[in-house]
């Protein structure tokens, strides 16, 4: 198990990393002007393509984002990333929420945000998927049934509940809520919480794969890849983030933990 960490321009750093060499990316970007960072601006199209090119045939790019609101409409900055993301190659396999425990920014003419993002972008189809079931089952133990139509409304007998027995547990939804991650010990402006980077490294890696953020921030990404025995390479500008984001992987112990 490798631990790279790398200080310097994450789209000048990934252009020396070898073709299709990374299992999967987790990141989150800087994005609008929600997040100051260190007087940084980055490069959204070299960086996608740099990312396209990195990954394996079958690896995944988890793309956290939301949008600032500038004269009263959001910017829609993540739907365009989306897009090119698509543009130059890459299949939108999933768009999940992140549905945050607490507001940031109320406002006063308008529903509460409490969520970002998560873009689930793959590099042909997905090759690694370790679906993750802890979600309860409010009828556990209820025998279901019920059909599915065809397009053309003929009943699918492959896809009919034929009195099935409903598990305690089920997979996961799409949409996340996960408790925000507090100061975690850093100052960066934009600390992910753990058990999001957890639950995807999880769920689209086995151990022993490469896992790649590229805006590394405080090192979230980098600390989870290293308790669950992967691979990591980890890149991030800001000497002061580089710095903290090293402590704490460097004081992480590996360990090993499963999914649900």
């Amino acid at each position: 198990m490798s631990m790279k960490l790398i200080q310097g321009d994450c789209l000048e750093v990934m252009k020396t990393l070898p073709d299709n060499s990374v299992d999967l990316t987790v990141t989150s970007p800087p994005y609008d002007n929600l997040r100051t960072y260190n007087g940084y601006v980055f490069d959204f199209e070299g960086i996608a393509k740099e990312l396209f090119r990195v990954t394996k045939e079958g690896g995944v790019v988890v793309w956290v984002v939301g949008d600032a609101t500038i004269k009263g409409s959001e910017t829609g900055t993540s739907f365009k990333q989306a897009l090119y993301f698509k543009e130059i190659g890459f299949n939108l396999h999933d768009t999940m929420i992140y549905e945050k425990a607490g507001l940031s920014y109320p406002d006063k003419n308008r529903y509460y945000s409490m969520f970002e993002y998560m873009f689930v972008l793959s590099k042909g189809k997905p090759l690694t998927f370790n679906q993750i079931t802890d979600r309860v089952n409010i009828t556990a133990g209820d025998r279901v049934h019920g059909t599915e139509r065809k397009k053309n409304g003929i009943t699918n007998p492959d896809r009919s509940c034929k009195g099935n027995m409903t598990n305690i547990f089920g997979a996961r939804f799409n949409v996340w809520r996960i408790p925000n991650p507090g100061k975690a010990g850093t100052i960066h402006p934009a600390t992910f919480p753990e058990q999001l980077a957890n639950d995807h490294i999880i769920s689209w890696s086995n151990e022993g794969d490469t896992v790649l953020d590229p805006m590394m921030g405080s090192g979230t990404t980098g600390k989870m890849a290293k308790i669950l025995k992967r691979n990591f390479i980890g890149i991030e500008i800001s000497k002061e983030y580089f710095d903290i984001a090293t402590r704490r992987i460097e004081n992480t112990e590996a360990q090993g933990v499963l999914a649900l």
